[in-house]
């Protein structure tokens, strides 16, 4: 992830050419809120972020990211959650038409996929993140 900006989170979703992407990227706004309690910033030029931790690897590397997040590409929208923890799959399952890859999952638009599951999935997402991550 890229690091928060001072851009306004309001202009650039309303800049997004296609209504249906703007509502169902206004709609995340939401949900993301509600989950981490977080207003929504900018993180880099294309990415909606909602809080932050700091990471650091055995390797040395370290940094920040946003707890949750989403970016809208070309494509599809992208929804950044944590990978791998205790009850993903069964939730995943449950999600609807989604593609995946590493910490991303890719939805074409909302009315794809149950919300109820999406909000499972981030909150279990973001706890996962600050157990890994309590600093």
């Amino acid at each position: 992830m890229t690091k928060a900006t001072r851009a306004s989170v309001d202009k650039y979703l309303a800049a997004i050419g296609d209504e249906q992407r703007r509502d169902d990227c206004r709609a995340l706004v939401e949900l993301m809120t509600g989950v981490t309690k977080e207003p929504p910033v900018m993180c880099g030029p294309s990415i909606v972020g909602f809080g932050s931790y700091h990471y650091r690897y055995a390797s040395g590397h370290e940094g920040d990211s946003c707890l949750a997040g989403f970016a809208p590409r070309k494509g599809d929208i992208s929804i950044y959650v944590t990978a791998g923890f205790d009850g993903q799959a069964p939730l995943l399952a449950k999600l609807g038409k989604y593609k995946t890859e590493k910490v991303c999952l890719y939805v074409k638009r909302l009315a794809d996929i149950d919300l109820e599951t999406l909000k499972s999935l981030v909150e279990r997402s973001v706890a996962e993140t600050q157990r890994r991550h309590p600093d």
